[in-house]
């Protein structure tokens, strides 16, 4: 047990245990699917289809963006590959183009080409801008959302050229700053250069980033099929001293309180054994936590039985989760919808209920 609020914490997690006060960890999350496609599009959309937009898009049309020099959704994917729904479970569906995320690249150069090529000065590139802009201005019909989209993404693209180096530029923060984070050890330099630039973004005022820790085939997710142990040991140490780290970041430099955080994946892993050390998917019960953004840390919310088969106690349906997301970020379940095909869409089908014990 950790902190003034003796939440248990896994030994795996030695850094997260100093933040536990800060955290509302929810163990009794549970959701419909067990297959990682339909269950990633039910945690990212709130439906286990493709085609809906997802959380981050829709909080992009609720909220608007406040930076216009940098996309309002960012995906920061992990280098190892991508999860098994892919791009389209981050993606605006059938809201606007305009709401669709803008995917970073992994590596210390997440945009590519955003120095001005050898001979080419600022007035040039203008020129260019406007020159594409009037084409497709010219070819634009009433109502053509993805041609709008185009001539935004070139405008801020131009923007981007401006404040995405500095924004990007990792070497102006302090040498603490960078421990913190684990920068510069290999277990946890990737996953830790992620957060910092998150926090670098948020700063900047970009309304909503996806940081995602797991990726690639089988064991270099947390899909701990075969060993669990092994698996654990290693994605934890990837993970706990960064997010750790970004945690007290955010809460050292005043920013927690207005930015919320939340940490869980698609599903948990069973109570039974699957083959000799392996576990498989688990979807009856299991946990999640937020932190910041006027969450109420440092206690425990629902349970699941003695061996972790179901949640029994407060059970809370991913949409949940969703419902309360919105709800601290000012949106009305309700309110937030979008004519599609005749009919009113909505992120939680308005099906959700706030988590009120912890805001």
């Amino acid at each position: 047990k950790y902190g003034q609020s003796g939440i248990e914490v896994s030994d795996l997690l030695p850094h997260m245990a100093e933040c536990v006060d800060d955290l509302a960890v929810i163990r009794s999350v549970h959701a419909d699917m067990v297959v990682h496609s339909a269950a990633q599009y039910q945690m990212f959309t709130g439906r286990i289809l493709p085609g809906f937009p997802s959380m981050g898009s829709w909080l992009l049309y609720g909220l608007g963006t406040e930076s216009k020099s940098l996309p309002g959704y960012i995906v920061l994917p992990d280098p190892h590959g991508a999860l098994e729904a892919g791009m389209p479970m981050y993606g605006n569906g059938f809201l606007p183009a305009v709401y669709q995320p803008t995917h970073l690249r992994s590596g210390p150069k997440p945009v590519l080409n955003l120095d001005l090529p050898k001979g080419v000065t600022r007035e040039d590139r203008l020129r260019t801008l406007g020159l594409i802009k009037g084409l497709d201005q010219a070819d634009m019909r009433p109502g053509d959302e993805e041609l709008e989209a185009r001539i935004g993404a070139y405008d801020l693209a131009f923007r981007m050229q401006t404040e995405a180096p500095e924004v990007f530029d990792l070497t102006r923060e302090s040498t603490q700053t960078l421990e913190m984070y684990g920068i510069g050890n290999p277990i946890t330099d990737d996953y830790g250069r992620r957060l910092l630039l998150t926090r670098r973004l948020l700063e900047k005022g970009v309304r909503f980033i996806c940081p995602v820790h797991g990726g690639g085939p089988g064991n270099l997710q947390w899909d701990a099929h075969e060993d669990i142990e092994e698996n654990h040991l290693r994605m934890a140490a990837q993970s706990d001293k960064p997010i750790a780290g970004f945690l007290k970041d955010l809460k050292q430099r005043g920013m927690l309180d207005s930015t919320l955080v939340m940490w869980g994946g698609e599903f948990g892993r069973s109570p039974e054994s699957q083959g000799s050390k392996g576990r498989d998917h688990h979807n009856l019960g299991f946990s999640m936590w937020m932190a910041g953004g006027g969450i109420k840390g440092g206690q425990v919310v629902g349970a699941t039985d003695d061996i972790g088969l179901k949640a029994i106690q407060d059970p809370y349906h991913l949409r949940d989760v969703h419902t309360t997301l919105m709800n601290q970020l000012g949106l009305d379940q309700n309110a937030v919808s979008f004519l599609h095909q005749g009919r009113r869409e909505r992120l939680t089908e308005v099906l959700g209920k706030v988590i009120t014990q912890i805001v």
